[in-house]
């Protein structure tokens, strides 16, 4: 009688993983740029270490994708989903690998409840779901606690039916409402149900170990090499902090003021996203053509008078020139990073040069590379880029002191405003731009200066381009 093959050796045998996942802004979804998501990017590096191809199986709710896996076509659920004792009992947990808390959202407008009894209307959660299982935990001890449940909406869906009033309140991961808020800031958190809820993957029990004794090994592996750190840096670094005023004020401007510039933004682009120059104009200047920072920087994209002069504009206050010179500085920027360093850190890593100059960016990729990190990647850099303020590392490098803290936050915010840009333009709603860009539509200025000390990019870190890194790098006058 033929021995059956382990769960592994038919995954050898078929050369591919199938994955399952909720479909979703956190776990996998579909760009222009191709498939993405932290879940799916992680999927697929378990996939290259066992040396398979990987088959992400998208789902839109929680009771298909349980059933596939029960079914046996699917190997693992890969979807951020916490672990619960009563799931426990059914399937098998891999190791954990983040931690997430569970909020009480509703919408800004209403008395923010603070407790459960506080709650005062449709009280609506996925069923099945972790939620779910939260839920019925606490009502063993608050019998009175009421909730409905669906399986027709996701997690998004039930925050988006909270924002159109249709449902008053609903529980939301952690990281899921922190990548939904940057373009709904309407929705606001009541309370934390839970807190460092662990995250794992999810395996059948009625199989063997032999997949789940590669995941252990893998894990370590991913955490050891940073690989774990840099997949969250690229996710969710970005949208840890929130601000309402802001978060407002800018989809805001979006709607009224953006439509009046977009016209350039997207005709000097060139090889760069429209979207992202419009979010580095935004951080830069609210999109005010006539803004002016105590330094001396000016205009919508707010230039130095040489960096003007560098890029060929002459009048700085008349946004379409500046944001053609701004377009064209940046792009000079992403060019002269080494061409080893790949997307999106390259272009992080001009935004930080745009912002405090490339020498001293330059800096502190030496130190992320003294202290044993990637030079190439944000999630490192950005790591260092705070000590440049500290005397103690900046007296040791080439161009001293610098507020890399700033650039850091800069960055962050940048990215916050791009991915909104992003998704409303995906989904068709961004206001239509007008025929001829009129320039009395600018936003009010920044009360706070910008930082833009501005310097020429030396792009690496070998030791032939180290030697010449001063070259190209004095300081723009301010």
């Amino acid at each position: 009688m033929q021995e059956q093959q382990t769960q592994l050796a038919q995954i050898k045998a078929q050369n591919k993983i199938r994955v399952g996942t909720l479909a979703s802004a956190s776990n996998y979804y579909q760009a222009v740029q191709g498939e993405q998501g932290f879940e799916y990017e992680l999927s697929q590096a378990f996939a290259d270490y066992l040396g398979v191809e990987l088959e992400i199986v998208p789902f839109f709710n929680l009771s298909d994708m349980f059933e596939r896996l029960e079914s046996g076509d699917l190997d693992i659920i890969a979807s951020g989903l916490t672990y619960n004792k009563v799931r426990a009992q059914q399937y098998r947990y891999g190791p954990t690998y983040r931690t997430i808390s569970q909020k009480l959202v509703y919408k800004q407008g209403r008395v923010r409840p603070r407790e459960f009894d506080d709650l005062d209307g449709n009280f609506t959660v996925i069923a099945k779901s972790s939620h779910s299982l939260t839920l019925q935990k606490i009502k063993k001890s608050n019998p009175d606690l009421t909730w409905q449940e669906t399986e027709e909406l996701d997690e998004e869906e039930l925050l988006q039916a909270v924002i159109d009033g249709e449902i008053d309140y609903t529980l939301a991961d952690s990281h899921t409402l922190s990548l939904f808020r940057r373009y709904h800031p309407n929705l606001s958190i009541g309370f934390s149900v839970t807190r460092n809820d662990p995250i794992a993957w999810i395996l059948n029990k009625s199989k063997d170990d032999s997949l789940y004794a590669l995941l252990v090994p893998f894990f370590g592996e991913v955490k050891q090499s940073n690989q774990l750190y840099v997949l969250e840096e690229k996710y969710f670094g970005h949208v840890r902090q929130f601000n309402y005023v802001n978060t407002l004020a800018y989809i805001e401007a979006i709607k009224e003021t953006l439509p009046t510039y977009r016209p350039w933004f997207e005709q000097y682009a060139g090889s760069l996203d429209w979207r992202l120059l419009a979010a580095l104009s935004y951080q830069e200047s609210m999109w005010n053509p006539r803004a002016k920072s105590p330094t001396g920087v000016r205009g919508i994209m707010m230039l130095t008078r040489s960096t003007a002069k560098q890029v060929g504009v002459t009048n700085r206050l008349e946004p379409e020139q500046n944001i053609r010179g701004g377009a064209k500085y940046l792009a000079k920027l992403v060019k002269r990073i080494p061409d080893r360093i790949p997307q999106p850190d390259r272009t992080w890593l001009a935004l930080a040069a745009y912002n405090v100059g490339w020498g001293h960016v330059n800096d502190a990729r030496i130190i992320t590379e003294q202290q044993g990190a990637s030079p190439d990647k944000w999630a490192d850099v950005k790591k260092r880029l705070p000590l440049l303020i500290k005397k103690r590392y900046y007296r040791k490098t080439r161009y001293g002191y610098a507020r890399g803290d700033v650039a850091v936050k800069y960055v962050d915010n940048i990215r916050r405003y791009y991915d909104a840009l992003v998704w409303l333009d995906e989904n068709n709603a961004l206001a239509p731009e007008p025929e001829t860009p009129k320039v009395e539509k600018a936003a009010q200025p920044s009360k706070e200066p910008v930082n833009n000390d501005k310097t020429e990019p030396t792009p690496s870190l070998s030791p032939e381009e180290k030697s010449k890194q001063g070259e190209n790098n004095t300081q723009q006058s301010q």
